[in-house]
């Protein structure tokens, strides 16, 4: 199995480390083979190539049976003209890979709950949420330019979507919640956007064909209360690019950490993009404290959507938990009793747990 890995910029090389321990571990214990191969992207690409999406890159990508991405971009770029971002290659890694449904599931470990955000009696006995998150449309991808106005320059961005592309995306978040607890949150804006209504209007059609699964909706704005209000009545929830993006980062601080969220980007086929949800902290970059739970996390996703290994990625997070009920802590989940270590020894203790 062909693994494309980009190591990325700031703390990704370091995470990225620890998951591949991870997988060679999976590999041996599974006995399943993997092949990695490292490419550049984001400003490592920008630094040595001047793009930050390399041809090479996307070509190899394309050819191989999964990508795991550690994290790009840093303030070191961030003067340059958009194009020319790092960001600018993760989009376009997205496009052309064809990727356009980005599940970012939001669980809190039961070991974690203290290092949440909100109280326990909130929590209940934890949280699973499953953010489908739309990719590869709306504003992110739309029309934007400057222009002069009465008022001096204005800057415009433009938030489009195509009903195919609300069609395919509402499909995949029926199916995986048909998998979960039979009910679906959709979250958009269609008081005031007409993008929005267009999006309500073809999730109903879609759910048309999943008689067995309730659909509800909600206005991005009460959606970014209720998450914080009662976040256990969220199952799956879907929604557009922006949206998508705000409200799982919001989720994220559900769960104790960013360093705890991994992600799938997915596509018609098995060819799937995994990664951290967080960014590449380059203040973090070689001091052996970033936390790689996310990235191993994202690879048990991997070993899940596009090897069809249930039972390997289960292991995967099995492992995780073990190692969190141990006590074992990164610097940004922390608390008072637990035992303090670095980014290389929390992928140690995770690697040695998976039998």
């Amino acid at each position: 199995m062909k693994i494309a890995v980009i190591p990325g910029d700031g703390i990704g090389p370091d995470i990225i480390r620890q998951a591949r321990k991870v997988l060679n571990r999976v590999s041996k214990v599974y006995k399943t083979a993997f092949e990695f191969q490292e490419l550049p992207m984001g400003g490592a690409a920008i630094d040595k190539f001047g793009v930050p999406l390399p041809e090479e890159t996307l070509k190899v990508c394309k050819n191989s049976d999964a990508v795991l991405l550690g994290a790009v971009g840093g303030e070191k770029w961030d003067n340059l003209p958009g194009h020319l971002r790092p960001e600018a290659g993760l989009l376009g890694i997205r496009k052309g890979l064809g990727v356009f449904a980005n599940l970012r599931p939001a669980i809190l470990f039961p070991q974690l709950k203290s290092a949440s955000a909100l109280k326990e009696e909130v929590l209940g006995d934890g949280l699973d949420i499953m953010v489908v998150r739309e990719l590869t449309g709306g504003i992110y991808f739309g029309q934007r330019g400057r222009r002069t106005g009465s008022f001096g320059q204005e800057a415009w961005d433009t938030e489009a979507y195509s009903a195919s592309e609300v069609e395919r995306v509402a499909r995949v978040a029926f199916e995986i919640a048909r998998k979960r607890k039979k009910k679906l949150m959709s979250i958009d804006k269609a008081n005031v956007l007409e993008s929005s209504r267009l999006w309500r209007e073809v999730v109903c059609k879609v759910a048309e064909e999943y008689p067995d699964v309730a659909l509800e909706h909600m206005y991005v704005d009460n959606a970014a209360m209720q998450l914080i209000r009662n976040p256990r009545q969220f199952d799956v929830i879907v929604t557009t690019n922006m949206f998508g993006d705000i409200l799982s980062d919001e989720a994220s601080m559900l769960t104790g950490s960013l360093g705890m969220l991994p992600s799938a980007s997915l596509g018609e086929g098995k060819l799937g993009l995994y990664e951290p949800i967080h960014g590449s902290a380059p203040d973090l970059a070689g001091l052996n404290k970033a936390n790689p739970i996310a990235t191993i996390l994202s690879a048990a996703m991997m070993l899940r959507y596009s090897f069809d290994r249930e039972d390997a990625a289960a292991a995967v997070e099995t492992a995780v938990g073990n190692v969190l009920e141990q006590g074992f802590r990164t610097p940004d989940i922390m608390q008072p009793g637990m035992m303090l270590v670095g980014t290389e020894e929390m992928g140690d203790k995770i690697t040695a747990e998976i039998n």
